[in-house]
């Protein structure tokens, strides 16, 4: 009993070290970013590039983005496509999972075929341009949408979550008369709260940072999102005559400002959904 219980403590020590380990691991790297960000780039080279906590701060580099005009309207459409594109992602994700759930739905094995098959090929950049731009999507909002609607991992993951409900939920709606539409809104929707929340906040970041697509499919400078606005305005600090902060604000200030901005509101939204993050991706990755 005695050996058993020191393996135990011996046990609980080294995970719990590990655990603080990876933690500092983690948070070193936030406290970095943020502390250049706020820190004059000379105090930051006179202790040698490595600032944890800053001991001056200045707003500088945040003001810098702040004062450009494309800023908040680049910031409006990002909202807009993450909240928009978001809500069709999950609309759209959740009424295919659901039918591929049934294995009465005829031609299911093949669908699921073809769905996994995407998950490991894809059509090409530019057979994805060309369809972009037959169907009138180039230079709008929707053609950093629509071409993403359904993500196939996500969808496979939603489909997994759906199985693991119980059958005798749906047979009960049907004895009293509700339809497949009516079971997946009134019942099914409401007791897939963790995975609609797991899988809304993958679709919600990789809006969020969407860049790849607006430059591909947008010209428009006035559609542009908060992502290409803001490497833009990074690209322009090493020329000084299209914006004259070199002196004061040097590129690496900027840098670490901007990972701040794009990043903060997804890590405070993260806290309110953490609860149903884990148990999503639990539920929804392997079936019971």
């Amino acid at each position: 009993m005695v050996i058993a219980g020191w393996k135990d403590k011996f046990s609980l020590v080294v995970i719990y070290s590990t655990l603080i380990g990876l933690c500092i691991v983690v948070i070193f790297p936030l406290l970095y970013v943020i502390s250049v960000s706020l820190t004059p780039y000379s105090q930051v080279l006179k202790h040698g590039g490595f600032l944890i906590f800053p001991r001056e701060i200045t707003l500088s580099a945040y003001k810098a983005f702040l004062n450009d005009g494309m800023i908040p309207h680049a910031f409006s459409v990002t909202v807009f496509i993450t909240v928009v594109g978001t809500f069709i992602n999950l609309l759209l994700t959740s009424m295919m999972a659901y039918p591929l759930t049934k294995r009465y739905l005829p031609g299911r094995n093949v669908f699921l075929l073809l769905i996994v098959f995407t998950t490991l090929f894809g059509g090409g950049m530019i057979p994805t341009y060309l369809i972009v731009k037959a169907t009138g999507l180039l230079d709008t909002v929707w053609a950093m949408i629509i071409p993403a609607a359904i993500g196939s991992f996500n969808l496979l993951v939603m489909k997994a979550f759906f199985e693991n409900l119980p059958e005798s939920l749906d047979e009960a709606a049907r004895i009293d008369g509700a339809g497949e539409t009516s079971i997946l809104v009134r019942i099914v929707l409401p007791l897939s709260l963790p995975i609609m929340a797991t899988v809304g906040l993958f679709y919600a970041v990789g809006h969020w940072n969407e860049f790849f697509a607006a430059i591909i499919y947008i010209s428009d400078r006035e559609l542009h999102p908060l992502q290409v606005i803001l490497q833009t305005i990074l690209r322009s600090t090493q020329n000084p005559e299209q914006l004259n902060v070199e002196e004061t604000l040097p590129t690496v200030s900027l840098q670490m400002a901007a990972v701040v901005i794009t990043a903060l509101p997804i890590i405070c939204v993260y806290p309110f959904i953490q609860q149903y993050f884990t148990k999503g991706v639990l539920l929804g990755s392997v079936k019971g």
